[in-house]
């Protein structure tokens, strides 16, 4: 009796271990199978996004086929988590997927990035709820402390990190290429006089920099035009970086770099100039950097600010903001104008740089994919997947015309002592 009470029990315990084993493989059945909501969600955001020249290739292979022959690439979702933030949120969900690899491109990345934005509308990009959050936009006042937490997230992660695919003057803004054959050597050393010239930078003049990065421009009004500058910054390694160069240079007497905040200039100066730091700024904060330049400059003084923009207010792609460039607000021009306006500046000139900056992130790609052994050695995947997919989709977005690059040159109100014409920025 009790053999078969252990024989019927063990009947029992085998039939039970299938049986769960058979539910096991019916859940992993409905996990991969891709259900018709998930597809029509799918096409409905593809749609929204202007319908891109893309192919959406599922994981269980079914496919979103673009009405396009053939299409610009092919974009692998790799399992459900990914399909449904990608849905979610297109801008977020997206780079976040990418940089975790469950998202995969077949095809150029930039040509497929490109062709999203191209596609997407340009007035309101289908989002309402981002129209009525526009006032707000920089609302998170970028106070000291949170500046420098912001800048520090991206600027201090390693020097060496940036020599592999900047230029030998390290230079992090956009080059200037009277030829576009140009090396990126040639033309950022190019994009550095064009900003003397435009600021027309004579011996003896004092200049305040904001923003210095490694110190390239300042080096370059002391060394080749005879200016005394002091430069602010707030990125650690950056500052030290500059001042060591300042002095195997020869140059330590005549340009100071100054590890603190703009906000706490102090002294007299013929011009101003500030290439790369508007951004980082904050629209809330714009009137206090217009009241530092006021303050700053000689009554016959004049100042340039370059700076990353937009057509129209708008706040910075959130998968951007929150992983690569936190703090940061691309502005346009009528945003730009609250720095000058409540103190009574004159614009002089303003120029738009974009395909210049194209041009510069096709030099910087190209030597951060020819780097991207090292790239994996100082980090990990999803470092190195992330940085591709910021440059990748910056040159996108300069080639698209989603983003610009201004360049405005500006003095007290009144002053006479300009040019006439615009011969001088162009005299070699």
């Amino acid at each position: 009796m009790s053999q078969e009470r252990t024989e019927a029990c063990a009947k029992s315990m085998s039939g039970g271990a299938a049986c769960a084993a058979r539910a096991i493989e019916r859940r992993r059945a409905q996990g991969s199978r891709v259900f018709s909501a998930e597809k029509l969600l799918l096409a409905r955001m593809m749609e929204s996004l202007g319908n891109p020249p893309l192919d959406l290739v599922l994981w269980d292979g079914q496919e979103i086929a673009s009405t396009a022959k053939p299409p610009l690439a092919r974009v692998l979702v790799r399992d459900r988590g990914a399909l449904l933030k990608l849905i979610a949120n297109p801008e977020l969900g997206f780079g976040e997927m990418y940089t975790a690899d469950r998202i995969e491109v077949e095809g150029d990345l930039v040509d497929c990035l490109e062709a999203i934005y191209r596609a997407w509308p340009r007035t309101d990009h289908g989002q309402i709820g981002k129209r009525l959050l526009a006032p707000f936009n920089g609302s998170l006042r970028n106070t000291q402390p949170r500046a420098r937490r912001n800048i520090q997230h991206h600027y201090d992660i390693g020097n060496d990190f940036y020599k592999l695919w900047l230029d030998r003057d390290m230079v992090y803004t956009c080059a200037y290429f009277p030829d576009p054959a140009m090396s990126l050597e040639e033309a950022q050393w190019a994009k550095l006089d064009y900003v003397c010239r435009k600021l027309r930078l004579a011996p003896g003049e004092t200049v305040l920099e904001a923003g210095c990065g490694w110190g390239a421009l300042a080096l370059h009004m002391a060394k080749h035009y005879g200016a005394t500058v002091k430069a602010y910054n707030i990125s650690k390694e950056q500052i030290a970086y500059a001042r060591e160069r300042a002095r195997a240079e020869g140059l330590d007497g005549t340009v100071q770099f100054i590890e603190d905040d703009y906000r706490n200039v102090s002294g007299e100066f013929d011009t101003f100039v500030s290439v790369g730091m508007l951004e980082h700024v904050g629209t809330d904060q714009y009137q206090a950097l217009g009241a530092v330049i006021d303050r700053s400059l000689k009554d016959d003084g004049r100042g340039l600010i370059h700076s990353i923009g937009r057509d129209r207010p708008s706040p910075m792609t959130p998968w951007i903001e929150r992983n690569i460039f936190p703090g940061a607000c691309p502005p346009s021009l009528s945003q730009m104008m609250q720095v000058f306006e409540p103190f009574g500046f004159s614009v002089l000139d303003m120029e738009n740089l974009r395909l210049h900056y194209a041009k510069t992130l096709e030099h910087w790609l190209k030597r951060y994919e020819n780097s991207i052994e090292r790239v994996g050695q100082m980090f990990d995947p999803a470092f190195v997947r992330a940085w591709r997919l910021y440059l990748a989709g910056s040159l996108a977005a300069f080639r698209s015309g989603d983003m610009q690059l201004f360049q405005v040159i500006f003095t007290r109100s009144g002053q006479n002592r300009i040019p006439w014409t615009r011969h001088y920025l162009y005299a070699s």
